[in-house]
């Protein structure tokens, strides 16, 4: 019986990455580097850290990586602090509060820093809902890599195989999988780009999956 449900966030809960986009493509201007389309895409689901550590070694940059991911949050902070439309995913408020009200632990596990991570739960009020908060900053290596995942299991109140990841990316899916915890892909308008073949469960929306339909998953991996 699943006991835990382990949440991605951006993409997920928040949409927010309209706003990280804005502040990359701000400053990748700023740095005059021409990162296409299919390269982004590639970053999604890594940490702040790893992507410009990769950025700094494909243009060959001489910028200190803390310098690019502080500018990156300041102009990522204003955008955020200016977009009164931000709001949560449709139909996800609802469905973290049944789980909640039913005795289903609820833990985040996001490659979004701790600050940016903080700004969402303040202003949508999510902190009585989760137990644990995971943030990717404090990992050297971001999803794919397993180890975001393997730790949030470890702060379950039961075992891996009695929790689920919910994730929106390729990164974050075989994060999940290569940590050996089922996965739901939310199919979503934001991830059109995203490979979700390898998720054990596809849902297009939050109303596709309720707390009795997961609390059954058996063993929790797909047999």
């Amino acid at each position: 019986m699943i006991q835990t449900v382990i949440f991605d966030m951006d993409g997920v809960i928040v949409d927010t990455e309209p706003v990280h986009r804005y502040a990359y493509f701000q400053q990748f201007g700023e740095l005059q580097i021409d990162v296409t389309e299919e390269m982004f895409t590639s970053f999604t689901g890594n940490s702040t850290r790893n992507t410009f550590q990769k950025v700094k070694d494909i243009f060959q940059l001489n910028h200190d990586v803390e310098d690019l991911i502080q500018r990156k949050r300041t102009i990522f902070n204003d955008a955020f602090d200016k977009k009164a439309d931000l709001e949560l995913l449709a139909g996800v408020e609802n469905l973290i509060k049944d789980f909640h009200k039913k005795g289903m632990q609820l833990i985040l596990a996001s490659s979004a820093s701790k600050v940016t991570i903080e700004r969402v739960f303040n202003r949508f009020k999510l902190h009585d809902y989760f137990t644990h908060i995971v943030s990717g900053e404090d990992f050297p290596m971001s999803k794919p890599h397993p180890a975001i995942f393997e730790h949030a299991a470890s702060l379950s109140v039961a075992p891996k195989e009695n929790c689920i990841v919910i994730e929106d990316s390729t990164n974050g899916i075989k994060a999940a999988k290569a940590a050996g915890i089922f996965c739901v892909a939310y199919n979503s308008f934001h991830s059109k780009d995203q490979d979700l073949s390898e998720a054990d469960v596809i849902i297009n929306h939050f109303s596709d999956i309720n707390f009795e339909m997961v609390s059954q998953y058996k063993n929790g991996i797909k047999e």
